[in-house]
């Protein structure tokens, strides 16, 4: 695996959308015979293992657990929280609809996120980023009624 500096973060965007596309098609074909929230846990739990295994596999030269503030502890067990309860959904819808009006609609979170960054981080709206989430939020109702 390539430094995670030596990649830009379009480039890891791009590799994330793709990745993304790839789970989407896969838990659909997984999730057919079995309850969502059993799915939702096996990749879950592949997950947590494939991630500690790059951790240890690229660790740096701090240990793991004294790099972490309590801030960032605090921060990133919510973030958990929330990627638990979406993914849960996310299987659930995923059991009930077809993966291409299921993703489409996920991916509001997209328009979201543009809002809450400049809500909650002060991040700058741009022309781009309204219409880019407005465009975002059109095609998610598009797709939705189709």
């Amino acid at each position: 695996m390539p430094e995670a500096t030596s990649f830009s973060w379009l480039v890891w965007s791009l590799l994330s959308a793709v990745f993304a596309a790839a789970t989407a098609i896969l838990a659909k074909l997984g999730v057919e015979k079995i309850d969502s929230n059993v799915a939702t846990a096996v990749r879950t739990s592949v997950v947590v293992v494939f991630t500690w295994l790059i951790v240890l596999m690229f660790k740096t030269d701090s240990p793991v657990w004294s790099t972490i503030s309590k801030r960032s502890w605090t921060f990133l067990v919510f973030s958990g929280l929330g990627t638990g309860l979406s993914w849960l959904c996310y299987f659930h819808a995923l059991k009930l609809g077809p993966a291409s009006r299921v993703a489409p609609i996920d991916k509001l979170s997209v328009a979201l996120v543009i809002l809450l960054s400049v809500l909650v981080l002060g991040e700058r709206l741009t022309w781009g980023k309204a219409v880019g989430g407005l465009l975002i939020v059109a095609g998610a109702i598009i797709i939705a009624l189709e």
